[in-house]
């Protein structure tokens, strides 16, 4: 009896489970109207670092989190809702997740529980106005009318901009849901510098700011008098994304890089695939208006010329600097032209082997220590691995050559379109 009472309190509890990638919601409320708008709503693309490895809460059912933040300053709103709630009174002293709690630790700059309170803080974003200093700005054609948005990226840091501190504790708490093995960093260090991206827009006659996204760099001593930049996290936020912005926040820290001397060259800290084809395809881009990146030069493989010059001008590491010859090698290559593309393949490989020779004379350690039969089966699985490797860069290589010419198209009917509205301009004033 004991058993079957035990197996029924367990499916009853089933239903105070649930994925907390389910429930959370997060909005950036730009006005009233948006508490009630779904379409401003976006979920996590994970919450592990808060919930553990199964991102699972227990306790309660139809449970729902509504974080807000306000579109600018980012002042925080949080609700907590549900139907019923496990307590060791109603289920033999079995207690619920205390689901408030890690949010509460997250949110070091504290949170508002009051929709009215948060409605009041709300009518006062028309005098947020972004930390630290303007350093550049864009415009963008979305949606069917194709209207122009206006984006500017600021720098600041915790030394030079006194009211950026309680900004960023509440910006850094996005990372947790949407940067794998994220952590805060200590902004009392100077050598980290912000990039802070945001939405210029209109309203009530004013401008106002809407945060965007935001990336972190790390300036790292390069000996004998240089320094090397690392950038550590970079993140667009989802309402924002695939619009091309991380391209331009990217960009943005180049352009600043390229006129200091005293910068050797830019590095990344475990990027992610994402970040990793968002890089190439700026690089790559860049490296295209290098003479030693020309097809003719591509075709005749990677020299030191193409690692010197874009050291020098682009800041890149020699290893990136061969990623985008190989990036940009596959632009020239007929991958139906079985010769070429077996070259550009023996090419790349060459490359992606040389970690297993780094160490000494490998193979001839092989032919020392293996039979002949176990030799066999190690060099198969060798040349497995590479093939596997090689099919993974090609992979991401042919997405940032996709992105590389729409990119193209896109500034060629630009380009027409702004010649078309000049002409037009000229037939008026003659």
């Amino acid at each position: 009896m004991a058993g079957v009472t035990s197996g029924l309190m367990k499916n009853k509890l089933e239903a105070y489970k649930c994925c907390a990638n389910d429930v959370i919601k997060f909005k950036l409320v730009r006005e009233e109207d948006d508490l009630e708008n779904e379409d401003t709503t976006f979920r996590p693309d994970m919450t592990h670092q808060l919930f553990g490895d199964q991102e699972s809460i227990f306790g309660y059912r139809d449970l729902s989190l509504d974080v807000y933040y306000t579109a600018g300053a980012l002042v925080t709103y949080l609700k907590i809702k549900y139907m019923d709630k496990v307590t060791p009174q109603k289920f033999e002293g079995i207690c619920a997740d205390d689901v408030e709690k890690p949010i509460a630790e997250m949110m070091t700059s504290g949170y508002l529980t009051n929709i009215d309170e948060f409605v009041s803080v709300l009518s006062k974003e028309e005098m947020f106005r972004p930390p630290g200093e303007l350093v550049h700005s864009y415009k963008t054609e979305h949606g069917k009318d194709n209207k122009a948005t206006t984006f500017e990226v600021y720098k600041a840091s915790i030394e030079d901009t006194p009211d950026f501190r309680k900004y960023h504790e509440r910006l850094q708490t996005f990372i947790l849901f949407f940067i794998d093995a994220a952590s805060y960093i200590d902004v009392d260090d100077n050598r980290w510098t912000f990039y802070l991206l945001f939405e210029k827009y209109q309203k009530n006659g004013g401008f106002c700011y809407a945060t965007v996204g935001y990336m972190t760099v790390y300036n790292y001593y390069a000996y004998p008098e240089k320094i090397r930049p690392r950038i550590s996290q970079v993140l667009i936020l989802p309402p924002f994304q695939k619009q091309g912005h991380g391209a331009h926040l990217l960009q943005t820290f180049y352009n600043e890089c390229y006129t200091k001397p005293e910068v050797l060259d830019i590095t990344v800290e475990d990027p992610s695939d994402n970040f990793q084809r968002l890089r190439d395809f700026v690089d790559a881009r860049n490296c295209m208006a290098l003479p030693c990146f020309h097809p003719d030069q591509l075709r005749k493989g990677f020299s030191e010329e193409m690692a010197t010059e874009s050291r020098m001008k682009l800041k890149l590491s020699k290893r990136q600097a061969r990623r985008c010859y190989e990036i940009l090698r596959l632009k020239c290559v007929d991958v139906n032209n079985e010769e070429q593309f077996k070259a550009y393949r023996l090419d790349v490989k060459k490359r992606l082997n040389l970690p297993f020779h780094r160490s000494g004379k490998t193979l001839q350690k092989l032919y020392l220590l293996l039979s002949p039969k176990k030799l066999q089966s190690e060099i198969e699985r060798r040349h497995l691995r590479l093939d596997i490797q090689f099919q993974a860069h090609f992979e991401n290589y042919i997405q940032v050559l996709g992105r590389l010419k729409r990119a193209t198209t896109s500034t060629k009917k630009k380009k027409i379109r702004k010649h078309k509205k000049n002409r037009h301009i000229n037939k008026i004033l003659d």
